[in-house]
């Protein structure tokens, strides 16, 4: 059983990193939501829901900035620049979570903490695929294997030119 585990945990641990990560940023988002609607803001005026939702946001996407970096992709790429991609990334799906949320608390009259966690289900998806493929790609990786292909590619010329001149020679 523990083998198991640790095959995979090896397959898929980034994924699994993820997982766990994200739902440490929907805990720390829907608490700084859940303890500002219930004390200082209130859900049933819309900006104030705003406010909420972005007061909440704030707090997750650095918490899940520092956690992401650090445990799931593990990256040592140039962190200003990562880090704005990130905040950028997370901007978009900010948008997305306010849209969504407007359309089905303030239009539709849906329960807002319920929406809100609904919400949660399409960020997580929409934040893993920003994550994975543009912000924490491995570019040092992919240097490293573009390098070797261009060293195959060379190796296969060589081999090549070696295989006609043999050939040359031979008919000679």
């Amino acid at each position: 059983m523990i083998e198991w585990i640790k095959k995979i945990y090896r397959k898929y641990g980034e994924l699994i990193r993820y997982v766990v990560v994200g739902g440490i940023t929907t805990v720390t988002n829907l608490g700084a939501y859940l303890f500002l609607t219930s004390t200082v803001l209130d859900p049933d005026k819309g900006w104030e829901l705003q406010i909420a939702n972005v007061l909440s946001w704030i707090l997750a996407v650095t918490v899940a900035y520092i956690l992401n970096r650090k445990v799931v992709f593990q990256s040592s790429n140039n962190i200003l620049w990562e880090m704005t991609q990130f905040y950028a990334a997370r901007l978009c799906t900010l948008g997305l979570e306010v849209a969504l949320t407007w359309l089905f608390v303030t239009v539709l009259h849906w329960n807002d903490r319920l929406v809100k966690l609904m919400v949660q289900f399409v960020l997580v998806i929409s934040n893993y695929l920003f994550s994975k493929l543009v912000i924490f790609r491995d570019k040092q990786k992919e240097a490293k294997v573009a390098a070797e292909k261009g060293t195959k590619k060379e190796s296969l010329k060589d081999t090549k030119a070696v295989a006609e001149t043999t050939a040359e020679e031979a008919v000679e």
